[in-house]
């Protein structure tokens, strides 16, 4: 059973995380956490406000945007709202870092110093710290933690000033990736085959066996093996992809609800509306007024 709302978020974990509800995003969040190997998420997950993932040490493994990134000690990953992810940890004992924050939370200025300015926000992003300034970052996250914790009245303005220094530091010093390189993808290729074919063809009528073929597994094999990667089955994958695409048709065509649907290869038009008020918590029609 897989929800990709924001639900039942909002508190504090008995294990430390925290769980953000969509109206709390008014502030920053940052929490350090270690997990160990073989630890495993609860659920592949999207949210509204911008994450911003580090690894201290150690090594972890992401599913994000139809592609596997294993990612290492010093590097940063940037994850925009609204974009499906999954965390791993295959690699052994990982020092992790998770900072969320809203589009509002840094000024102008600070955007037009990183590399592309403004649209630096608008993408996947992995930056690497080099190890001189290591240190220096892990300092800044203990002191971003620890306003989370005071929490006060002045905890607020902190937080955002702390947030600032950090991508102003990462903007001095980091080494930004312009693309997202072969050699820091996983070992999983025919994981990625597959979510990219699932990318490719979503509007189509393809099928389990269509996926698996392009992946080079049997249907049986890759289906184990992309639900250890991503979190959920291949088919919860597929009807992700469909009704993300079909939201942003929503809000950006005049087509009618019945003609997004088809295009996003949905052949039964209750079975769509029932997925879509699943995941986004309203009707078609509702989500586009």
């Amino acid at each position: 059973n897989t929800d990709f709302s924001t639900q039942n978020e909002g508190e504090i974990m008995a294990d430390g995380e925290v769980r953000i509800y969509r109206e709390m995003i008014n502030k920053i969040y940052c929490w350090r956490e270690t997990r160990e190997k073989g630890f495993l998420m609860r659920a592949p997950h999207c949210h509204p406000y911008f994450e911003l993932f580090y690894v201290e040490s150690g090594a972890c493994s992401f599913f994000i945007e139809n592609n596997v990134y294993d990612l290492h000690e010093g590097d940063f990953l940037l994850i925009p709202p609204q974009v499906f992810h999954y965390t791993r940890y295959p690699f052994g004992t990982c020092r992790r870092c998770n900072i969320f924050f809203g589009e509002n939370d840094m000024r102008e200025c600070v955007k037009a110093a990183l590399p592309g300015g403004g649209e630096f926000f608008k993408g996947i992003r992995i930056f690497q710290v080099p190890e001189a300034y290591r240190e220096q970052i892990a300092e800044l996250l203990a002191r971003m933690e620890r306003e989370v914790k005071i929490d006060d009245g002045i905890a607020e303005h902190m937080l955002r000033a702390q947030l600032e220094e950090l991508f102003l530091l990462c903007a001095r010093e980091c080494a930004f990736l312009q693309e997202l390189p072969a050699d820091i993808h996983t070992t999983d290729r025919q994981i990625v085959k597959a979510a990219q074919f699932i990318g490719r063809n979503y509007m189509d009528d393809i099928s389990a066996a269509d996926i698996a073929a392009a992946a080079g597994y049997s249907p049986n094999y890759l289906s184990r093996k992309f639900r250890e990667a991503a979190g959920i089955g291949v088919h919860e994958y597929l009807t992700f992809i469909r009704l993300q695409r079909a939201a942003l048709e929503l809000v950006s065509t005049a087509d009618s609800v019945t003609e997004i649907a088809l295009r996003c290869g949905f052949s039964d038009g209750n079975y769509f509306k029932d997925a879509f008020k699943k995941k986004y918590g309203v009707t078609p029609s509702k989500y586009r007024k």
